[in-house]
């Protein structure tokens, strides 16, 4: 399975990384998939199957972490070979790198943990294609580092880097546009978090809230400014998601703000 690569150069579609936050069970993980995969296949979009196989970071000690890894990771695994499409997941610390890679095709690195040098080395030794997210605490600049340490260990490695938002205060986020073609420098594609960059963390209730509603203007934003592609968790009923269901978007609503969006993109190349 090819994963898009494609950077401000090319003229070329924007490709997606969707799914659910978390992987919760077998049968949402196909339904969300199969559903996304016949919306992209029918738009000519790029498209890379999400889903985490362990949330690390958690506010609460009782919040959902997972089902356990492996079965997840099997899961995310089955996804990929039945629909034929890569597929990413995210690891916390090194020893998880060996473990996760058998199964994806993209080893996500979370934005907390960008600076990590062990981390990104070994995601980078096992070969797999390598998307870094930016701390909400960086800028886009600085963001080359993380891209040396990973090419430092693999030069030949496909690396993309994810912006999220910037830390605003103690409990907001803000996305600065600046740092889409800051990234887009350093020759690797660029992706927008259009859901987490949404995200209102450290609240009182120790449940992250979001503002779900601006999922469309934070996609559209991208797309004109220039960004390679788009990072987007989507659920079919996220008021029962167990993991970051406050800053979602709707599976129902995916396949609209989509079309939108090619449009754009078509209207700028």
């Amino acid at each position: 399975m090819k994963l898009p690569y494609t950077t401000h150069q090319d003229k070329a579609p924007f490709f997606l990384m969707a799914g659910s936050c978390a992987i919760e069970n077998r049968d949402l993980a196909f339904e969300i998939a199969e559903r996304i995969k016949t919306i992209t296949d029918t738009l000519g979009i790029p498209f890379i199957f999400k889903g985490s196989y362990r949330k690390a970071n958690r506010t609460k000690i009782d919040s959902f972490t997972g089902i356990g890894d492996i079965v997840a990771l099997e899961i995310l695994h089955e996804v990929g070979q039945h629909f034929q499409v890569p597929t990413v997941t995210d690891i916390h610390e090194s020893g998880e790198a060996a473990m996760a890679a058998p199964y994806v095709d993209v080893l996500q690195i979370p934005a907390f943990l960008c600076r990590q040098t062990d981390l990104l080395a070994a995601a980078a030794q096992t070969g797999k294609a390598v998307n870094i997210k930016k701390g909400q605490f960086m800028s886009g600049a600085s963001m080359k580092f993380a891209v040396e340490k990973v090419k430092h260990e693999n030069p030949d490695a496909l690396v993309y880097l994810t912006d999220r938002g910037n830390s605003f205060g103690y409990g907001d986020l803000v996305v600065d546009f600046r740092n889409i073609p800051e990234m887009a420098a350093f020759q690797v594609p660029v992706i927008m978090d259009c859901t987490h960059s949404l995200q209102r963390p450290n609240q009182g209730s120790g449940v992250t809230g979001g503002q779900p509603a601006l999922i469309e203007t934070i996609a559209k934003a991208a797309i004109a400014v220039g960004t390679d592609g788009l990072f987007i968790e989507t659920h079919p009923n996220p008021s029962v998601a167990k993991s970051d269901g406050a800053n979602m978007l709707p599976l129902n609503q995916l396949e609209g703000l989509l079309e939108k969006l090619v449009k754009i993109r078509e209207a700028i190349l």
